[in-house]
């Protein structure tokens, strides 16, 4: 007890607050300060996993039969197709199809320097159609990963939510008491408050992996953003003042010996040769595994067909190694469907702790006891929840939109 210098009646001096409730109130805080912008991180993010597919369902040329595809990659009919197409200036990258159903997409350069896409039968070599540069893997890709913004402006701003997701993680912990136990806990249907809050639990306790995952791969995204870049990896340079010179009609040659010279790659991604860089590269997957496909390359002179330089994803230090599996493991595109479908779910559970939390808080301080809580109200919640911080969600969200027109037409899409 304390007494006040008039010698009134003493003062009971406050306990200190409970370890318990202030992790909770951390976990609390982390959650809800900046919920709104934390909810469209991580819905852009679940769509980009599928992106390719939204791109599928909006562009018919894109779509082919698979039992007409079956078969290798027709990547010089491709690149020779896609050089001779009219309005095209220039071919620069070929990709392979994302799945059987697929066309390839061409990147090209129209007369005006402006970019854009054709799709390619992966057999034939025919080019069924063209399609914007900006579609919707370019703008959910965009948005998710910087905002829209000047890339060394936008990454730091997005995966710095990285500290946000791993303090969440590791506040539940503690606030979710005997978690280990909530995998077979079902949802109660008592009320909206009951169901809410034991839907954050299922959801949390199944998505503790993801939430690690997700958040250690966005925090090493922070880190190369500050400067810490892995050394680059082997590649062949052009002499620096040497003359453009001459392409041969047609790449054929070219690719038979880069194919030759690694016959169990498989190829991702093409980078098309051009007079001031004769230098045909193949991208793909060979043996090691979680890396870019840009860690497994060949390089060709495309003049004399001579490779010039093979390069293994299992040669990489410690440091390349860690920079080239975080986007294979933050997208979750290594094992093809295999592992798209269960990043998207557990995306959409992510995205559904978000909001979850906010309804749990809406409802917490209105003393709501209904059966039933409607988005408007959990959204509100958020809004409320979120103080002064919420403006600083709204004026980031609202420059990814707004800075999304000039994406569009700088690229003549």
């Amino acid at each position: 007890m304390a007494r006040d210098s008039g010698g009134a009646l003493p003062v009971r001096a406050k306990p200190a607050p409970k370890a318990a409730r202030t992790w909770w109130n951390v976990h609390q805080w982390v959650g809800l300060k900046l919920s709104l912008f934390l909810t469209f991180i991580l819905f852009t993010g679940t769509l980009a996993v599928v992106s390719a597919e939204i791109d599928w369902l909006l562009q018919p040329s894109l779509r082919v039969s698979p039992a007409s595809a079956d078969g290798p990659v027709a990547w010089a009919k491709i690149a020779d197709n896609a050089a001779r197409y009219p309005g095209v200036a220039k071919a620069n990258a070929i990709d392979a199809p994302t799945a059987s159903a697929f066309a390839a997409r061409v990147t090209i350069e129209h007369q005006d320097g402006s970019l854009g896409l054709l799709h390619a039968h992966p057999t034939t070599g025919k080019i069924q159609g063209e399609a914007p540069w900006v579609g919707a893997q370019r703008i959910l890709r965009n948005m998710h990963r910087h905002l829209n913004l000047p890339v060394k402006y936008g990454v730091p701003i997005v995966s710095s939510l990285a500290f946000l997701l791993l303090i969440s993680l590791v506040t539940s912990f503690v606030v979710y008491k005997k978690w280990w136990r909530g995998f077979a806990k079902p949802l109660r249907k008592r009320d909206a408050r009951t169901w809410w809050g034991d839907f954050h639990r299922l959801a949390g306790v199944w998505s503790l992996w993801f939430v690690a995952l997700i958040g250690l791969s966005g925090l090493w995204y922070f880190v190369e953003s500050l400067g810490g870049d892995a050394p680059p990896q082997p590649r062949v340079e052009v002499e620096a003042g040497a003359e453009p010179s001459p392409l041969p009609p047609s790449l054929a040659n070219a690719f038979e010996a880069a194919l030759a010279a690694r016959p169990a790659l498989r190829v991702e991604r093409v980078i098309l040769p051009s007079p001031e860089k004769p230098l045909l590269e193949l991208h793909g997957d060979y043996e090691a595994v979680l890396v870019r496909p840009r860690s497994n390359a060949v390089w060709v002179d495309a003049r004399s067909a001579e490779v010039l330089l093979v390069t293994d994803g299992r040669d990489l230090n410690l440091h390349q190694r860690i920079s080239e599996m975080a986007d294979p493991l933050h997208f979750g595109y290594f094992g093809g469907y295999w592992t798209k479908v269960p990043w998207f779910l557990f995306g959409l559970a992510m995205t559904g702790l978000a909001l979850s939390g906010a309804a749990i808080y809406t409802l917490r301080i209105s003393r709501d006891r209904s059966e039933m809580l409607r988005f408007a109200k959990t959204l509100s919640g958020m809004w409320q929840g979120s103080g002064r911080w919420r403006w600083l969600s709204v004026i980031l969200i609202a420059i990814g939109f707004a800075l999304l027109p000039a994406l569009i037409l700088q690229n003549g899409g």
